[in-house]
């Protein structure tokens, strides 16, 4: 059965094809996928000052051209998102399977939470990481 309502969030800065196969892997749960975006000030934050590298227009932008994203919303903060996630109610939350065990922000508001297992070495912090060395 298909659910209703999916959800998948992060920064998205720089797309490869462990987002490409995330948004596949959610999209196959779901009818409508959301996808949340880290505002640029957020990612600031947590990746560092070179970070973002595409602004979150612009992120934005190139995930909505995605056939399988239905829509996007940023979000500024970690109350932000559980605002987002507590209001849309999804059928399914999938996060990165890096988050086993871990707390996630706003999974109480999910009817089912799903980890997708992560694809090694697809990471933007290691493609920048991994850049330098070419």
């Amino acid at each position: 059965m298909v659910a209703k309502v999916g959800f998948v969030n992060g920064c998205f800065d720089v797309l490869h094809i462990g987002h490409k196969r995330l948004f596949d892997f959610a999209k196959s749960k779901c009818d409508h996928l959301t996808v949340g975006i880290d505002s640029d000030e957020r990612v600031k934050h947590f990746k560092g000052e070179n970070r973002p590298i595409n602004s979150e227009d612009v992120r934005a932008e190139m995930l909505s051209a995605l056939m399988t994203v239905d829509e996007i919303v940023i979000f500024n903060s970690e109350e932000s998102l559980k605002k987002i996630i507590k209001d849309l109610k999804p059928d399914i939350m999938v996060v990165g399977s890096d988050y086993l065990g871990k707390k996630v922000i706003g999974a109480e508001h999910a009817k089912k939470l799903i980890y997708f297992e992560r694809i090694p070495g697809y990471s933007s912090s290691e493609i920048f990481e991994h850049s330098s060395d070419r």
